[in-house]
């Protein structure tokens, strides 16, 4: 009676493993890559969406400019309320809005900073905000003049205001 040849679980005869590799390149000879005009029109779909999407979120990205200036106006005010009862009235137009992160001269009952950071921000488009005191409808006016930084305009290049903000 003929034994059978038993291998233990970690051994193979080299006539299998040249079998297996043999197999194994010739399933990855079938199975070639994309073509040149199968990348084009995923390219081509792609580019398509692209431009049917890419106006909507760009005007997204301006609309939350102009709502984070209205944000900073806000926190601006709640920090000049917050100055006019420490001192008794509203920074002057020469202090300006530094007069929440720095003392202006001559005032004993300054509490601050006001604002966090130390330094008083710019508005969403790089450029410093206008205050105002008195303003034009209140005592003080907090302005940014929008995406085009200039006096008056229209959608994101609209001048954001307190006056606005009400």
């Amino acid at each position: 009676m003929k034994h059978a040849h038993t291998q233990s679980p970690g051994t193979q005869d080299p006539g299998t493993r040249i079998g297996k590799a043999r197999r194994r390149r010739a399933r990855a000879r079938g199975q070639g890559g994309f073509t040149l005009v199968e990348m084009l029109v995923v390219i081509t779909i792609i580019g398509l969406i692209m431009s049917l999407v890419g106006p909507r979120v760009l005007n997204y990205l301006g609309e939350s400019k102009v709502k984070a200036a209205k944000i900073q106006i806000q926190s601006f005010s709640s920090a000049l309320d917050l100055f006019y009862l420490d001192a008794g009235r509203y920074p002057s137009t020469a202090e300006g809005l530094t007069a929440l992160v720095k003392p202006a001269s001559g005032l004993t009952a300054w509490n601050g900073p006001y604002l966090k950071g130390g330094a008083v921000p710019n508005d969403p488009w790089g450029k410093p905000y206008l205050y105002r005191a008195p303003g034009e409808r209140s005592a003080y006016e907090i302005l940014s003049y929008g995406a085009d930084g200039q006096e008056g305009g229209t959608g994101t290049a609209a001048d954001i205001s307190t006056a606005s903000n009400e």
